[in-house]
């Protein structure tokens, strides 16, 4: 498969997975919403990172993907509320427009840069690559990373907030 196969498969994993787990009102976070992202995230990543860079630029850019992704992963928590479900007093969250266009923009531009990376400005991108002593490997891992560190966090998040959620006592029987 080719690498922009790979960045669109990866891409559209990501969006469809948060989007369906978070978008609308009292979405129940338990066990499977947390878990799936990190199921996930096992299987995607030993798929397609084959031998990260240990060193230099490349591993300079990896970093710079995984600190973005963080940064997009936190900024999506702002856009998500996470509340105690007032039938079953255990922890939902919600998520509008605002969470809904921030992964769709974000995962838009990656598909894009991957889309133009072999069609727009290949050659501008092999020329920097070549001065920055980047591979092609570097480059597919660091937007890898990039969508492990936002799913990763925005599962965190969820669950840190989750955990924080007074849970409701039930009320004691009324006495006779």
């Amino acid at each position: 498969m080719s690498t922009i196969g790979q960045a669109m498969i990866i891409n559209g994993a990501v969006l469809i997975a948060v989007l369906e787990a978070d978008l609308g009102p009292h979405r129940r976070i338990g066990k499977p919403r947390i878990l799936r992202p990190l199921l996930m995230t096992a299987a995607i990543v030993p798929l397609f990172i084959k031998s990260p860079a240990t060193h230099g630029s490349g591993l300079a850019l990896e970093l710079a993907a995984v600190v973005a992704g963080l940064l997009v992963g936190l900024l999506a928590m702002t856009f998500t509320t996470v509340y105690a479900s007032p039938t079953t007093g255990k922890p939902v969250s919600r998520a509008g427009f605002a969470y809904a266009a921030l992964w769709i923009v974000v995962i838009g531009a990656r598909a894009a840069f991957s889309y133009g990376s072999e069609h727009w400005f290949a050659r501008q991108l092999g020329r920097w690559m070549v001065d920055h002593q980047v591979t092609a490997d570097a480059l597919t891992d660091a937007l890898l990373l990039m969508a492990v560190a936002m799913t990763l966090t925005r599962t965190i998040g969820l669950a840190a907030r989750a955990a924080t959620v007074g849970r409701r006592v039930p009320a004691a029987p009324a006495a006779e």
